[in-house]
């Protein structure tokens, strides 16, 4: 797959880049935000970008139960909605990781399927690693003054090596402190289902995670997957602490200036019915 990935890419870098943008269940019922400053970033870096309008879940989390049947068709569906693309960009590692590595999987045993999703993977790219790898891109010319800290999400990690990525693009913002906190590659906790199945270990793991991300002195904490926000955030929130949480690509794109994840919207008080 990789010899195949690399020689798509040298086919289309001498031409204008098509891009499909997954935009990922949680971004889209979630934080829109983030979908709409991944496109923004996307454009910047030379790419015309389409949001297929027939896209649904991953299907992780039918995978992660044991349900292969619903996770292929899923993944078939998937595959189809995003035939003809250059690439296709997702801004989540979880979701990236099962586009990439996990399609090829579900079809091991059909060898047209298999060759379909295969190649279909070799145009997957997750957005951060999509920025600097493949497009050369490390400075967007960004503004946030804060001190963030960041998480590194399981499946991005380790999956698809996304660690130095994320931090070459933050190391370019203006105004930018990253007080790096202790144990920033251990699992928060959210884990798809897991936090599902095992709630009371989940709970533990994210009140630990918030405590050394506290701890770390930063004011914000950024990460590049949106399930691990919304778990960190939430859990901030319980334990009453001030901390802003953003995927990175919304201060990538200078579009960190609205409420964090999981503030939710402000009240206009003069339009607020009484009562």
């Amino acid at each position: 797959m990789n010899n195949d990935s690399t020689s798509h890419e040298s086919t289309v870098s001498s031409r204008t880049v098509s891009v499909g943008l997954f935009v990922t269940c949680l971004v889209d019922l979630h934080r829109p935000n983030v979908g709409f400053a991944s496109i923004k970033l996307l454009e910047q870096v030379g790419c015309v970008v389409s949001v297929p309008q027939i896209q649904t879940c991953c299907g992780q989390p039918a995978y992660n139960s044991g349900d292969d049947k619903t996770s292929r068709q899923i993944a078939m569906q998937t595959i189809n909605a995003f035939a003809g693309f250059d690439y296709v960009v997702v801004p989540s590692g979880s979701c990236a990781g099962m586009l990439i590595e996990h399609y090829p999987e579900l079809f091991k045993d059909d060898e047209a399927e298999f060759a379909k999703a295969t190649e279909f993977a070799s145009r997957c790219h997750e957005l951060l690693s999509f920025l600097v790898d493949v497009r050369g891109m490390t400075d967007f010319e960004s503004k946030f003054d804060s001190s963030v800290t960041y998480h590194d999400s399981c499946s991005g990690l380790r999956e698809l090596g996304i660690k130095d990525q994320p931090r070459a693009l933050m190391q370019s913002v203006q105004g930018l402190k990253l007080n790096e906190m202790k144990d920033t590659d251990v699992c928060c906790g959210f884990g798809g289902t897991f936090c599902v199945k095992y709630p009371d270990i989940s709970e533990r793991m994210v009140s630990d995670k918030a405590a050394l991300a506290v701890q770390s002195g930063a004011d914000t904490l950024l990460g590049g997957d949106m399930g691990c926000l919304l778990n960190i955030s939430g859990r901030l929130s319980r334990l009453q602490q001030p901390m802003r949480v953003y995927h990175v690509a919304e201060v990538l794109a200078n579009m960190a200036d609205g409420p964090a994840i999981g503030e939710g919207k402000p009240v206009d008080q003069s339009t607020a019915s009484e009562g």
